[in-house]
């Protein structure tokens, strides 16, 4: 192994830790800071990557850096506890005090990054902070004390080669912002594009290392003795520590940047801004400007003529493509990194903290919703254990009753109508009591959903976010052909072996209102499946379906006629044909329904709609289908001849007895 130290081009900026480069026999890279903590994939990206084992090895030799950094946690933290108390006691209404408030925002700050990312997500919480509280803690977003441009001015030498005015023609003398992990300039390059210029804070390694060195072994301590905790705190902490990492590392950003923009750059008003690679590096990011308005920012936004509620419905779209369909998500979305630019597009900024779920999540939680929906809550229980909150060996014969319990707000309104904060309230708690543990990937989804639906609340306290979320879901429902959403799908539409109707015109209904809602993609997509051996159950059922409906028509057609011959001709020797049973009638109603809703859908036109029946009518699939419908209708037909063939014949007997 070659160990060597990289060179400089200037002198070391006081109290920082040199960075050392280790290579392997085997050609394997990593940047030493200190000690072995920062590790790189390869030699080409020096990705940075935390490594919890290295750095409980750095710390274990340094007690005393260690005691050190815990006083001067504890020291202030105690003090502004003590401060309330004494408050509390004095008869002063605390959640009004607005000095206490800054004092609270001053503490997260002098305290560090990884308590100032604490402050940021209540700062989106106006349903648990306080007014005033909430106030000073927007602050921690954007405007944290900034660092000396000398030492930014230094950084951006020594990671793109040249000093700032042989770069930018402009840079704002001072920050326009300054973030817990770096401060933004204000630029122009030299071919005129404007830019913001990030430039990581100094020592910033060091210093969030130490604290998830310490909060670590804390949750490893009570992981051990409390009982009642039964989550992976350990890992969810390392999955903090690899995101908070990665967002450390400026190429990384970039990179997601681009992927976030090829993933959901195409969404209607959508922004992503673009990266300026050549004056990138590890510790300095140079993308484009974006001239815009913090969502938050209800009067501003409005006097430009700008709907912030729409903004956030876009907002929403976007974020469930992220966690349900492609799986690579933001996982920061806090005001400072939602903007509305100035011709009414949602612009995401800071891809620095991205996450990811795989497909077995992704499909897990679009099957526990329509468990929810359809109040399947032994569905839900086994759900659950999918998605790695419960252990397969666990007895679930308690839980699903209270899982009854949690969502029993919603007997009698739409699950759309609940609060994602209320849900996840009342599930924590639901999971302290029984035996959950939780997944290191969830506490991410939830910190991210969480955020949004804040920031939504704050602009209209009426937001529903899973009202908003539905038609995405119906859709996804009705076009994925993913095996484990058609076994959703035909979970929802049946009962006890009964077809619902109601909910295939809820369904229906709510996917045209999703803008991606392709309703020849539903056609095409509907006869591939229900043609499909996987489809045959679904098939079987809406063709009986289809023929009770067709003998309904036909039952009312006869009657009409008959009737008519009997009161009009004057034909009284003409029997009345009976009318369509009651089902068979609310079959025919569900039917015209849904004919009216697929008429009233995006895309329906049957002009354009006429050439593609005329492929279907020669597609294999369909032709099975008709042949189906054909026989059973041919079936029926019969059985009902025989029956009144038989009746007759019994008549006859009876006429003949007496």
């Amino acid at each position: 192994m070659m160990v060597k130290t990289l060179p400089r081009t200037s002198q070391p900026i006081e109290g920082e830790t040199q960075i050392t480069e280790v290579v392997s026999d085997n050609g394997t890279q990593a940047l030493v800071v200190g000690s072995p903590i920062l590790l790189a994939k390869n030699a080409e990206s020096e990705a940075i990557r935390y490594n919890p084992v290295d750095v409980a090895a750095h710390y274990q030799n340094r007690p005393l850096q260690v005691l050190q950094r815990i006083s001067s946690v504890l020291r202030p933290t105690l003090a502004f506890v003590i401060g309330l108390w004494w408050d509390s006691k004095r008869g002063m209404i605390v959640k009004n005090d607005r000095r206490r408030a800054a004092q609270l925002r001053e503490l997260l700050t002098r305290l560090g990054p990884a308590y100032i990312k604490i402050g940021q997500a209540l700062s989106t919480r106006p349903d648990l902070v306080p007014p005033v509280y909430l106030e000073e803690l927007t602050k921690l977003q954007d405007q944290l004390p900034p660092f000396p441009n000398e030492i930014a001015y230094q950084f951006i030498e020594e990671e793109l080669g040249a000093p700032p005015e042989d770069i930018y023609t402009e840079l704002s003398p001072q920050p326009i912002a300054a973030a817990s992990l770096g401060q933004v300039y204000k630029g122009k390059l030299k071919t005129g594009e404007e830019v913001a210029v990030k430039v990581q804070r100094p020592d910033l390694r060091e210093r969030i290392t130490i604290d998830l060195y310490i909060l670590r072994r804390l949750a490893g301590w009570v992981q051990k003795n409390v009982k009642r905790v039964r989550s992976d705190l350990v890992g969810i902490l390392d999955e903090l520590g690899d995101r908070i990492f990665e967002e450390m590392d400026y190429i990384h950003e970039g990179e997601n940047a681009e992927r976030f923009f090829q993933l959901y750059g195409h969404i209607k008003d959508i922004y992503v801004p673009k990266i300026y690679w050549e004056y990138t590096n590890r510790r300095v990011l140079t993308m484009e400007w974006i001239n815009g308005t913090k969502l938050t920012q209800t009067a501003e936004i409005k006097a430009q003529g700008i709907d912030a509620r729409y903004l956030i419905e876009v907002g929403v779209q976007c974020s469930l493509r992220q966690l349900l369909e492609h799986g690579f998500f933001h996982a920061d979305p806090h005001p400072g990194n939602l903007l509305a630019t100035t011709d009414g597009k949602l612009a995401y900024l800071d891809f620095g903290m991205m996450s990811e779920i795989q497909p077995p999540q992704r499909y897990g939680l679009i099957e526990a919703i329509v468990h929810v929906v359809n109040r399947d809550f032994e569905g839900l229980a086994q759900d659950y254990v999918k998605l790695d909150f419960l252990s397969p060996d666990t007895d679930l014969t308690p839980i699903i009753p209270a899982f009854a319990r949690v969502f029993a707000d919603a007997q009698g309104a739409s699950v759309a109508e609940l609060n994602i904060k209320s849900i996840t309230d009342e599930l924590s708690a639901l999971m302290y009591e029984y035996p959950f543990r939780v997944p290191p990937y969830y506490a991410l989804i939830i910190r991210s959903l969480v955020t949004l639906e804040g920031i939504a609340i704050f602009i209209d306290p009426n937001f529903k976010v899973l009202s908003e979320a539905y038609p995405y879901v119906s859709k996804r429902l009705l076009t994925d052909p993913a095996p484990q959403l058609r076994t959703s799908l035909r979970d929802l539409l049946f009962k006890e072996g009964k077809f619902r109707w109601n909910r295939l015109e809820n369904l229906l209904r709510n996917a045209r209102n999703n803008e991606d809602y392709d309703f020849n993609l539903v056609l095409n997509q509907g006869i591939d499946f229900l043609s499909s051996e996987r489809g045959a159950f679904i098939r079987d059922k809406l063709v009986d379906e289809f023929v009770n409906g067709v003998n309904a028509l036909s039952k009312n057609v006869l009657h009409n006629f008959t009737y008519l011959l009997r009161e009009r001709v004057g034909l009284t020797a003409i029997n009345e044909t009976p009318a369509a049973t009651v089902e068979q009638q609310q079959t025919l109603e569900h039917i015209k329904r849904i004919l009216q809703i697929l008429q009233e859908t995006r895309g329906f036109d049957p002009i354009q709609l006429a050439p593609q029946f005329a492929q279907l009518l020669v597609n294999p699939g369909v032709q099975q289908l008709g042949q189906q419908i054909g026989v059973r209708l041919v079936q029926k037909s019969l059985a009902r001849l025989i029956r009144e063939l038989l009746a007759a014949e019994d008549i006859d007997e009876i006429r003949r007895a007496s």
